[in-house]
């Protein structure tokens, strides 16, 4: 069996043409497969159209959480309900086109790899879209450690023991495409057609993107605390030449009248980066404190299946 899993937010517009090009063309498959659509509680009528759609399509299987989560946990939600031996993570706005699924499924088969990538090399985005996203991989690729393709992002064919190993990973913090990339298996890159986008705009600002790479560079990373480390070292050494410069005027009486606005620059320079460092280290503190309540990323709240 092949699944399909994707995470729905505002796609009341798409859902029904996303479902008629998905049954045309995993049908030439000629292997069993299912469809896993998961509402991350839209605030659309998309989960009505799931359900009229889940009524005459039985390979439709739908979800809808509790609440909004987010679109990496309302992929691991459908990711822990999918049954077949590849996956398929595709978005909802059919700017991931379905009929690419038959050459992922394909091109895995017979070089016989894990995993497949898709990659956008002619992205059909908005240049605000390409431009933040640029920003948000030159952002996590330089904290996190790892080099993301700025082409690829969660559209792609997984072996089921790739979903199952990350699947494992139990971090508070869901980012898919992080995962996939840590667990390692053997994979390939394939050209992709994409697709303009059919109705709608990105749900994603500019500011939610840094939100993300944020949080998950804090939860992966810590090299922001051994920049701060770093900075700091560098701060004391120039601290240190600095007051032996005016140590040595002092001792030969060059100092004429005692700077009160170095003092004071001084005092409040260093006072900002104790308390940027008390920060860090605070952010990094809460993070943990979220960890440890051990509370689920996501909830289900209804589940339909033929």
């Amino acid at each position: 069996m092949i699944s399909v899993v994707i995470p729905v937010y505002k796609a009341s517009n798409t859902i029904e043409k996303l479902v008629y090009e998905l049954d045309i063309n995993l049908s030439t498959l000629n292997m069993p497969f299912e469809v896993i659509l998961v509402d991350d509680r839209s605030p659309d009528d998309s989960w009505h159209k799931m359900k009229q759609l889940q009524k005459n399509n039985s390979f439709l299987k739908i979800i809808r959480l509790s609440r909004n989560f987010g679109q990496h946990p309302t992929i691991f939600a459908g990711l822990s309900k999918a049954k077949g031996e590849w996956i398929v993570v595709m978005d909802c706005d059919l700017q991931d086109q379905p009929k690419e699924i038959v050459k992922l499924y394909h091109t895995a088969v017979n070089k016989n790899v894990d995993i497949v990538y898709a990659e956008r090399t002619q992205r059909k985005d908005s240049f605000f879209k390409r431009m933040s996203s640029k920003m948000f991989y030159l952002v996590f690729n330089y904290f996190s450690g790892m080099k993301f393709n700025k082409n690829v992002a969660n559209f792609g064919i997984y072996n089921k023991k790739v979903i199952s190993s990350i699947l494992e990973i139990n971090d508070y913090i869901k980012f898919f495409p992080l995962y996939i990339k840590w667990v390692g298996f053997k994979a390939e890159y394939i050209d992709i057609e994409h697709n303009e986008r059919d109705s709608g705009q990105s749900t994603y600002s500019f500011k939610s993107l840094m939100n993300l790479a944020f949080n998950t560079i804090i939860s992966f990373s810590d090299k922001p605390l051994r920049l701060f480390i770093t900075f700091g070292g560098i701060m004391s050494i120039i601290s240190f030449l600095v007051g032996l410069y005016y140590l040595i005027k002092a001792l030969f009486d060059k100092i004429e009248e005692p700077g009160f606005s170095s003092l004071i620059i001084s005092i409040w320079f260093l006072s900002g980066l104790i308390i940027s460092c008390i920060g860090l280290v605070g952010v990094y503190l809460g993070k943990t404190f979220d960890q440890t309540k051990n509370r689920p990323t996501f909830i289900i709240d209804k589940s339909y299946e033929n």
